[in-house]
C-alpha cells in the first residue's frame, strides 16, 4: 500500500507543489492522476522517489517509511518504483536491448538472468525485432514502449507513468494507456499522470484522482485491487522474486509474429559499452 498522509511540498512562502494531500492506493491498482500543468503531478513522483521530501505529514511505501529514508536505504526505495516520463530518457550510445538491460547490470544481475529478464519485456512490449536499434532509430512510440520495459527491469511493485503520452500521437497514446493496463494486469501497481482525453476515455471507471493547485480535488472509482493475491505475490525486488508471475504471463506476452529464438535472446553488440559506463560511473561516484 502507497499512503500519503496531509503532505506539503513548499518551495518558497508562495509556491507549493502539493498542499495537504491524503489518499491510499492499494496494491493492484490502476490510478490516473489528473490536472493540468502545474498542479502537483510531477511533485507527487518526486516524493514518491524521496527526490523531494516533504514539508509536512508522511508518506509510507508497505514497510517503507519514504518521506524519514536515510539516503544509503534509497536505492531499495527506487528498486520497488519504476518510472516512466514523458521525454523516454533512454541513453543514445546504447541500443535498446542494453538500455533495458543497464538497471540489472547495475544492481549486480548475473549474465543468464539478464537475458531472460530482457527477453520477456521486449515480448511484452513487442518489440523484438528493435533489440539492437539505438533510440534515434525508433519512434515515439516505440521509445516510450521501451522506457516502460526498462522501468519494469528490476521487478518494481509500481510503476508511476509521468505524462508518459504527452509527446505521441492519439493511436500510440492509446497503445501505450493499453500497455500500462495490461502490465497492471499482470500484478503491477500502475500510476499514470495525464490530461489526454483519449486515453481518459478509453478506460471510463478507472480511479480518478484530480489535483489542482497543488490540492487533491476529486478522487473518484476509488476500488479494491480485484487481484489482491497475485500481487502479493508479484511485487518483486529482484528478477528472482519475479520469475513465478513471468512464468504465468509467457503466454499472454508472445506475439503473433515471433521472432526466431536467436533473434529473442541475441546478445548485445555493444556490452563492452555498458561496462565502460559503469566503470565511469562508479569513478565519478
Amino acid at each position: 500500500m502507497l499512503t500519503f498522509d496531509h503532505v506539503t511540498k513548499q518551495f518558497t512562502e508562495d509556491s507549493y507543489g502539493v498542499r495537504d494531500i491524503t489518499f491510499e492506493i492499494e496494491p493492484g491498482e490502476f490510478v490516473f492522476i489528473t490536472g493540468p500543468s502545474g498542479s502537483g503531478k510531477t511533485t507527487l513522483m518526486r516524493l514518491m522517489t524521496r527526490e523531494y521530501t516533504p514539508t509536512e505529514g508522511e508518506i509510507h511505501l508497505e514497510d517503507l517509511p519514504v518521506s524519514a529514508l536515510k539516503n544509503s536505504q534509497l536505492h531499495e526505495l527506487r528498486r520497488r518504483i519504476g518510472v516512466v516520463f514523458q521525454d523516454y530518457r533512454l541513453l543514445t550510445d546504447l541500443n535498446v536491448w542494453e538500455n533495458i538491460a543497464l538497471p540489472l547490470y547495475i544492481i549486480g544481475k548475473k549474465q543468464a538472468e539478464i537475458e531472460e529478464r530482457v527477453t520477456d519485456l521486449l515480448k511484452l512490449v513487442e518489440l523484438t525485432d528493435k533489440a539492437l536499434l539505438f533510440p534515434r532509430q525508433l519512434s515515439g512510440g516505440e521509445a516510450q514502449r521501451i522506457s516502460i520495459a526498462r522501468a519494469l527491469a528490476t521487478g518494481p511493485g509500481i510503476i508511476f507513468a509521468d505524462e508518459p503520452t504527452g509527446n505521441l500521437d492519439n493511436e500510440n497514446a492509446v497503445r501505450i494507456g493499453k500497455l500500462l493496463h495490461k502490465i497492471n494486469e499482470l500484478g503491477t501497481t500502475v500510476l499514470m499522470a495525464t490530461h489526454d482525453e483519449n486515453v481518459l476515455g478509453v478506460f471510463k471507471g478507472t480511479r480518478r484522482m484530480r489535483l489542482d493547485n497543488g490540492k487533491l480535488v476529486e478522487d473518484k472509482g476509488k476500488k479494491k485491487a480485484s487481484v489482491s493475491v497475485r500481487v502479493k505475490d508479484a511485487a518483486p525486488n529482484s528478477v528472482e522474486d519475479d520469475k513465478n508471475r513471468q512464468e504465468t504471463g509467457k503466454k499472454e506476452l508472445e506475439t503473433e509474429n515471433d521472432e526466431s529464438a536467436e533473434t529473442q535472446t541475441e546478445k548485445p553488440a555493444k556490452k563492452g559499452l555498458l561496462g565502460d559506463l559503469l566503470k565511469k560511473k562508479s569513478k565519478e561516484d
